[in-house]
């Protein structure tokens, strides 16, 4: 079901965030964040002559933040990053070059999460002075989501995948999760029955599910445009974060103990994946990502190291 095919080195800090490019022809594999301040983007390693070599080498790392970075984001095209900071501000990021187009400044504290729309002309964010943001691609802040927000640290913003009619959905600290018109910017639906703190949301590649899941170690599935709870999976453990994968009816969480990945039709789990490490104590996976053909899922963890892994049925 999985392989272990290498690990990817290159952070000096815990690896906080990883996306894949939406397309297979992208020379791009990766690109990733880390508590370290930078983002690092990866291709294939052609020379690669076995599991001890770098999986993906580093193209370019790109520096500038002065904080921790939380989370990243790519265009369509996977040429353009955006970071989220602890430096209170967004980045945007040209990956071939590696320059940084602008800084992004208006929340107060620090920034947790960022998402592009799917046409790439709206950025969300999200952070810890409770407040989601909407921006132009200039820097611009076009409005802020502050009337029936969150009343707590909204830590995870994604955007629905319909491009007439995107949807915005926010997790928080409040342990709710929201969905949100793009359109005119008001709360549609508040989804509630985490009995912790919601630390990641995600939405299926369809568009219809959304999934959340937190501290209280459940992954809830929802029906996003009813706003109805309709089951949820645990794992006895907090999660970190989820990804749908692009071709199966899976999903996968990121836990303090490895990785888990759901059959969402049986709701049995597919396999659970824990690296194998000499360390007494076991790497902590901070965060997934599937590429564009789920043949390949990239798990960052807290010793600084990405693992990779190959999928199949």
């Amino acid at each position: 079901m999985t392989e272990y095919k290498g690990l990817m080195k290159g952070h000096r800090d815990w690896v906080t965030s990883l996306v894949c490019p939406q397309t297979t022809d992208s020379a791009i594999q990766v690109v990733s964040g880390s508590r370290d301040g930078t983002l690092v983007s990866w291709t294939a390693n052609e020379s690669r002559n076995s599991v001890e070599e770098a999986y993906c080498k580093p193209v370019r790392r790109l520096e500038g933040h002065t904080g921790f970075v939380q989370d990243v984001a790519l265009t369509n095209n996977a040429e353009y990053a955006l970071s989220a900071s602890w430096d209170k501000s967004l980045r945007l990021w040209n990956l071939k070059t590696g320059a940084c187009f602008g800084k992004f400044l208006g929340h107060t504290k620090d920034v947790l999460s960022t998402a592009f729309s799917p046409d790439n002309r709206h950025i969300l964010s999200g952070g810890r002075d409770n407040k989601l943001k909407i921006w132009n691609v200039k820097g611009e802040c076009v409005y802020t989501l502050d009337k029936d927000c969150h009343t707590d640290w909204v830590s995870c913003v994604r955007f629905s995948p319909a491009v007439q009619s995107p949807l915005i959905v926010s997790g928080g600290w409040d342990n709710v999760v929201k969905v949100w018109s793009l359109s005119d910017f008001k709360c549609m639906h508040t989804l509630t029955g985490h009995s912790g703190y919601v630390s990641t949301v995600t939405v299926s590649p369809d568009g219809s599910l959304c999934a959340s899941a937190g501290k209280d170690g459940s992954a809830k599935l929802w029906d996003l445009s009813r706003g109805e709870n309709l089951y949820e999976l645990t794992c006895g453990e907090p999660i970190n974060q989820l990804a749908f994968s692009p071709n199966r009816y899976w999903l996968c969480a990121a836990t303090a103990s490895g990785v888990r990945i759901w059959d969402l039709e049986s709701k049995d789990t597919v396999v659970e994946v824990v690296p194998e490490t000499d360390k007494k104590t076991k790497p902590e996976c901070l965060s997934v990502a599937w590429s564009a053909d789920g043949s390949t899922l990239y798990c960052g963890y807290n010793d600084n190291t990405i693992r990779v892994f190959g999928v199949r049925d």
